[in-house]
Parts: structure tokens; C-alpha cells; sequence
């Protein structure tokens, strides 16, 4: 799979693709990457890549020719293009899983206040978010996409350590642990040294199921609307549940008796 990133700052995203995994799968030929910088295709002699907006308003946007040129030198008509920006559509994991299928991906990676909306008419395919806020750099949001993309491309990472991931299956990932045994007071549960698979497995399954009710209850109710969830999920969430509200009844005030002196 190869990666083709526009930017104004290469070396920004320069960085990511020379470190840690990506750089071995790099190093194996499995990910290639090209990085085009944008002010080459300016074409005044201060390299110009923004000017003011037409009807107002604060803040520069990326000129429309420079970007198009670097689009045009990449052939990205004929590739998929991604922008990132603030209002695209949000990054999921099944979106991730989707262009990690894709034989190459561009990426435009705005700066300013965006670029011109002719650019996004003419290349772009898709334009995609990765949160709701806003930030300077589209380099940093354009590597967030690109570190959820190649991970999922065969051959980058076992398939077992994909499997139970966040998110793999619209659930949240067990806690984890390893030596020592006891740190700072804090014992590894004693359900993980037993050896017992069956147990562990379980004990894993409640533990996501517990997490995600507490921070993600939107992806449950998802993944029960997809028949996601096994009937020992389900299980588990109806006793989850019950505890939870049982935790939450007011305990019962104690009755003093009365004597004979009061």
C-alpha cells in the first residue's frame, strides 16, 4: 500500500514514516510512501501558497493552483484523495478498515483556513475528521488517518493482535497486565495466574462489557442493534446492570428502639 501526502511542512509527517513499525514495514516493502511538498508548485518567485478570502474574513486559505499542480504531479485523478478537515465525517474503525484496502491513498493536508472548495470539487473523494475541534496542523490529523490505515494492511501486525482490539467488535478493550505480580499495593486478579483459559476468557469479555457500558454505552447499543453481541454478552450486561442499580439503592435507615427513658 503506498501513501502520498501533500503538505506545506513534509517534514512533519516525514518523522512518522522513518520510526517504530511503520519504518519496518517500510524496510519489508509492504508500505511506500511519497511526500510532496507544495510550495514547488507555486509559481512566484516567494514560493506563495495563500492569500486572502474572497468576501472577507479572517485568516488566509491555500491558493487553489499551487495544490492543484501537486495533485496534477501525483496523478491524483486517477487515486483516491482524502482532505482532511474538521467538517469532514468522522474517523471510524470500519472507515479505517475500508481505505486500508485501497492500493494508495493522497492526502491533502490543509493549513490556514482550509483550501479552496474548487480543489475539493475537482479531487477530493473524501473528506474525513478526526474529532470534533480544531486544529493548525492537517500534517498531524493526515498522520493520525495514515497510523489507523497501515497498521490493519497485511502483514504490519499479527491478526491476532488485531482481533480483540477496541473497536474490532463494536466493544471496548479488556484491561491488561504484566510483572510484576504486585506493584504499589496492587495485585494482578488473580483470575489472569490460574491458568484457566475458559475463566480468562470470560473474565475478559465481562471486562469490556463493563468498560464500554461505562464510557462508550452508544457502542453497545450499537453493536446490540447489529447482532453483534453473543447471548453470554447479553447475559452479562442484564447482571452488569442489575448490580449497578442494586449498588445504587439507598440503604435502609436502622430503626433504634425506644426505652422505657426516652
Amino acid at each position: 500500500m503506498k501513501f502520498t501526502v501533500l503538505t506545506l511542512f513534509p517534514d512533519i509527517v516525514k518523522a512518522f514514516f522513518e520510526n517504530s513499525i511503520m519504518a519496518k514495514a517500510v524496510e519489508k516493502g509492504i508500505i511506500a510512501y511519497d511526500l510532496v511538498n507544495i510550495r514547488d508548485f507555486a509559481t512566484d518567485k516567494h514560493h506563495t501558497c495563500d492569500d486572502g478570502t474572497y468576501g472577507g474574513g479572517a485568516g488566509q486559505l491555500m491558493l487553489a493552483e499551487p495544490l492543484g499542480n501537486a495533485l496534477d504531479s501525483v496523478k491524483a485523478y486517477k487515486k483516491h484523495v482524502i482532505f482532511v478537515t474538521p467538517s469532514g465525517k468522522p474517523l471510524t474503525q470500519k472507515k479505517a478498515q475500508e481505505l486500508s484496502c485501497k492500493d494508495e491513498l493522497v492526502f491533502i493536508c490543509g493549513r490556514y483556513e482550509g483550501i479552496d472548495q474548487r480543489i475539493i470539487d475537482l479531487y477530493v473523494d473524501e473528506e474525513i475528521s478526526i474529532g470534533d475541534y480544531v486544529m493548525s496542523s492537517g500534517e498531524v490529523a493526515a498522520t493520525v488517518i495514515i497510523d489507523t490505515v497501515y497498521r490493519l494492511v497485511d502483514g504490519v501486525i499479527s491478526h491476532e493482535s488485531l482481533d480483540e482490539e477496541s473497536y474490532c467488535d463494536g466493544l471496548l478493550e479488556y484491561p491488561q497486565y504484566t510483572r510484576p505480580v504486585e506493584y504499589k499495593g496492587m495485585k494482578v486478579p488473580d483470575v489472569l495466574l490460574s491458568g484457566n483459559h475458559e475463566e480468562i476468557r470470560k473474565w475478559r469479555l465481562k471486562k469490556r462489557l463493563m468498560k464500554t457500558l461505562a464510557n462508550r454505552p452508544d457502542l453497545v447499543y450499537e453493536a446490540r442493534k447489529n447482532g453483534q453481541l453473543s447471548e453470554e454478552a447479553e447475559k452479562m450486561i442484564e447482571e452488569i446492570t442489575a448490580q449497578f442499580f442494586a449498588k445504587r439503592q439507598p440503604k435502609k435507615k436502622r430503626r433504634i428502639k425506644k426505652t422505657e427513658n426516652d
